[in-house]
Formats: structure tokens, C-alpha cells, sequence
């Protein structure tokens, strides 16, 4: 246990040692595109060249939106991620799971205050930001945080709070691919080292900007631009995460299943999920709380954000529907599992898109999703011959790719969508979609690149210091025992 704290610490040393060294590299290439400098992005900071007089104001009902926002995130990772994994593995394995979610969301959620926020949300390089906002130095109750509307702010800890919550589910929704046979010391270890070196600068890649209100001119746009992210530079539109959350976790998963392994007796042996009621209870509070995630990623209340939240409700509907008409054409049977996953796969491919499409390509994005997400947990698992044991790359990579290639596609005005806003004119811009599609594209490649590398690295520094695995016979056991000595039902 002393070496592990040990290693944990050292893990969080590296953090903070990237991000000095990412303070120090040279800006990204110039704007690929027209759009990149305009487009609606999460952001951290007011733009500086804001005079005193068009100094932000603050929306009492902003802020209170936000506040309610981020605890619906927190709900849906806490009990809401737990549960539905929970309940998607064997009795035996319950506990842990609850475990690794619960202690994961509160390890990283420290770790965020620590030096997160300020590699994320700082200007620094294109792939990471500065150590400026360490342990939050600076930010009071007085700092602001741009929206995307110029001369309106939120509170600076309202937009830290928040995005703590999105950077404390993304890794817990890795532990799906290794679930039941990854020791708990080396979860917590991974973690650490993939929040620092894959969340964080993938974060600040997509997401920050110096925020609307700088935007006056070409000039300063242009100046501007080029402090952004690397794929914010680009032009890729990821409304709530569908790069930063979903493809980026779902990577690690996929690394994760192969390197960790398949658990004993798969394929072999039968592994149910051991309470589908649990998992649906679970799945039903990830439907709830994801109203705050992708809604609450507006940074305000307002026509859009109404917008955002009807897209989420009818994209995971419509792929409810979808998965479960599917299945049950193939199958024979609809199932209640398939209609959690369903769900779920539709709020993943909806996450990415929910601010820049219309209704219309919300139930589009839905219904393929479900049918697509369904193939990709049956066939395409089969091709890739892995042990994904509760489908983390087929649910939240597949559905996420399919949702940020397909924002590109419907945030065209022509098919419903808001179209890319030009901050400059204060109006939406021309559209292109071939130009939109290859931002999209590399939104897409470079998270799947990055997050692959950065987890296979991670994993095997886990593997060389404290190993990955359990034992076999803590395996078979299961990790309820075998790690916390607790049981989840006593019969």
C-alpha cells in the first residue's frame, strides 16, 4: 500500500511537471478555417481586450441554472454510473464497482481544483494549458467566466464546479472495459495518469477559447484564434464532449480490454448481468442527469439551452426505440437491457451535437445511433476479439464518433441546424460542409490517436510498477471480498 501512495503521488508530480512543460511550447499551426475562430465552444476566461465598459454582466438565473446543472452531472455519476454498471456485473462484483465509480468521481474531482483547471482552462500551448490556476490561485468570487453570448458571465467557481463534474464521470466510464479483474490500487493509479495526460490536454484542445467578447475584428479574431485550443483551432464542434468525454474514454477502454485482458471462464462461463432492475434504475438517472450535462454546457438559460435539452430527450428516445425494434427483429425478444443501452447510446451521440442541430437531426442522430451502437456491441466486439465487459467502446465510441462526424452534417441551416455563429459579424455564418466535416473529422482522429497512446503508456507504467490484475483466485472470489472485504447482499 506504501508503494502505491507512493506512485500515486509521483503520478501526480508528472502532472503538474506536463503541464510546466506544456506552458512552455510555441502556439499551434494558424486557423485551419474560417469557422474555427467563430465557433460556439466552452470557454474559461472573458476575452482581455474587453473594456471596463462593456464590462460582462452576471444573470442571477444563469448562474442558478448552472448551480442545479452541475449536481444533475453529479447525480449521474453518483449513484447513476455506479448503479447501471453496477448492475450490469456479477454479484460479486457489485461493491467494487460502486466503489471505483464513487472513489474515482472524488479523486479526480481533487485533482481538478489541484492543477486540472488550470492546464484545461488556462492559455498555454495548443494541447495544454498553464499551472496560472493552481489550487485555483486568482479565482474568487469575484473572477468571471465568459458564455458564448458577448457581455454575459457566469461566475468563475459556477464554471469550475461544473466542469469538475464532467472531468470526474469521463474516467469512471472507463472502468466498463475492465470491469470484474483490475486491481483497485491500479484503477486509481490509471486514472490519475490518464485524467493528466489524456483528459486534460484533450479538454483544453477542443474547448478553450478566450471567450466571445474579444471578438470585434478580423485582427482580433485572428489574435485571438490563434491562443485556442489545437482542435478549437480546427473548427470542431463538441457542444458537451462527444471527443472530450465519450471517444476519449472509450479508447481507453478499448486499450484497456486488450491489455488487461478477458476475465477467467469468458465465453465460457455464463457472466448476466446480476440485477437489469439496478441497471435500469442506473440508466434512468444518466438520462436525468444528462439534461444538466448537455444543457448545462450552454452556460446559460436561455432559447438554446431549451433546444439542447428537447435534442437530448428525443435523441436517447429515438434510439431506444431504435435498438430496441432492431433487437428485437433479430433476436426474437426485446430486451430491458437493450433498452437501457439504447438509451444510453443515444445520449452519447446526441452529447457532441445537442447545441447545433434542430430536432430533426436529433431523432436522425438517435435512431442510427441505436441501430449502429447495437451492431457494434455484438458484431463488431466479435471481430475485435476482446473482453469489453460492459461494452464501454461499442456504446460511448462508436456512438461517439457517429455523433461528431454527424454534427457536421446537421448543424447545416439547410437541414435544421443552428449553423457555425460568426462572433465577428454578430450573425451565423456561411456554411460549408465539406470544410465543417474535416474539422469534424479531426476533432475525431486526433482523440482517438491521442487518448490510444496516452492510456496504452499509462497502463503499462501501471503494469511495470504495480501490476494490472488481480490474482486468479481473487478473481474467482471477486473483487467485493477479495479488495474491500464487503459484501453487497448477504443472502
Amino acid at each position: 500500500m506504501k508503494k502505491f501512495l507512493a506512485i500515486l503521488l509521483a503520478a501526480c508530480t508528472l502532472g503538474l511537471a506536463g503541464g510546466v512543460y506544456a506552458a512552455d511550447e510555441t502556439a499551434a499551426a494558424p486557423v485551419a478555417n474560417e469557422a474555427a475562430v467563430t465557433a460556439p465552444a466552452t470557454v474559461a476566461e472573458a476575452a482581455s481586450s474587453a473594456t471596463e465598459a462593456d464590462a460582462p454582466t452576471v444573470n442571477k438565473g444563469d448562474t442558478a441554472w448552472m448551480l442545479v446543472a452541475t449536481a444533475m452531472v453529479t447525480l449521474m455519476t453518483i449513484p447513476g454510473l455506479a448503479l447501471f454498471y453496477g448492475g450490469l456485473v456479477r454479484t460479486k462484483n457489485m461493491l467494487s464497482m460502486l466503489m471505483q465509480v464513487f472513489v474515482i468521481f472524488s479523486l479526480l474531482g481533487v485533482l481538478w481544483v489541484v492543477y486540472g483547471y488550470s492546464i484545461a482552462f488556462t492559455e498555454g500551448s495548443a494541447f495544454f494549458g498553464s499551472l496560472d490556476k493552481v489550487l485555483l490561485k486568482g479565482v474568487t468570487v469575484d473572477t468571471l467566466a465568459a458564455t458564448f453570448s458577448k457581455g454575459v458571465a457566469i461566475p468563475e467557481f459556477v464554471y469550475v464546479i461544473f466542469q469538475l463534474t464532467f472531468a470526474a464521470i469521463t474516467p469512471a466510464l472507463i472502468i466498463g472495459s475492465f470491469a470484474e479483474r483490475m486491481k483497485f490500487s491500479a484503477v486509481l493509479l490509471f486514472m490519475v495518469l490518464w485524467f493528466t495526460f489524456s483528459y486534460l490536454p484533450m479538454a483544453h484542445m477542443v474547448w478553450y477559447w478566450a471567450g466571445p467578447d474579444g471578438y470585434v475584428s478580423a485582427e482580433a479574431a485572428e489574435k485571438l484564434g490563434a491562443s485556442a485550443g489545437f482542435l478549437f483551432q480546427k473548427g470542431a464542434l463538441d457542444f458537451a464532449g462527444g471527443t472530450v468525454v465519450h471517444i476519449n474514454a472509450a479508447m481507453a477502454g478499448l486499450v484497456g480490454a486488450f491489455m488487461v485482458g478477458k476475465r477467467i471462464g469468458y465465453g465460457k462461463e455464463a457472466m448476466a448481468p446480476h440485477s437489469l432492475t439496478m441497471a435500469m434504475i442506473g440508466a434512468s438517472m444518466l438520462w436525468f442527469g444528462w439534461f444538466g450535462f448537455n444543457a448545462g454546457s450552454n452556460l446559460e438559460a436561455n432559447g438554446l439551452t431549451a433546444l439542447v435539452m428537447l435534442n437530448t430527450m428525443i435523441a436517447a428516445a429515438a434510439a431506444t426505440v431504435s435498438w430496441t425494434f432492431a433487437e428485437w427483429l433479430i433476436k426474437g425478444k426485446p430486451s430491458m437491457l437493450g433498452a437501457a443501452s439504447g438509451a444510453v447510446a443515444g445520449l452519447v451521440a446526441i452529447t457532441p451535437a445537442c447545441g447545433f442541430v434542430g430536432p430533426e437531426g436529433a431523432i436522425v442522430i438517435g435512431l442510427l445511433a441505436g441501430m449502429v451502437c447495437l451492431w457494434a456491441v455484438n458484431g463488431l466486439k466479435k471481430m475485435l476479439g476482446m473482453d469489453d465487459s460492459l461494452d464501454v467502446f461499442g456504446v460511448h465510441g462508436v456512438g461517439g464518433i457517429l455523433g461528431a462526424i454527424l454534427t457536421g452534417v446537421f448543424v447545416s441551416p439547410d437541414l435544421g441546424g443552428t449553423g457555425v455563429y460568426d462572433y465577428v459579424a454578430n450573425k451565423v455564418g456561411d456554411f460549408d460542409m465539406m470544410a465543417q466535416l474535416t474539422s469534424q473529422f479531426w476533432g475525431v482522429g486526433v482523440a482517438v490517436v491521442w487518448s490510444g497512446a496516452a492510456s496504452f503508456l499509462a497502463y503499462k507504467i501501471v503494469d511495470l510498477s504495480i501490476g494490472l490484475r488481480v490474482p486468479e483466485e481473487e478473481e474467482r472470489e471477486g473483487l467485493d471480498i477479495s479488495a474491500h472485504g464487503e459484501q453487497a447482499y448477504h443472502h
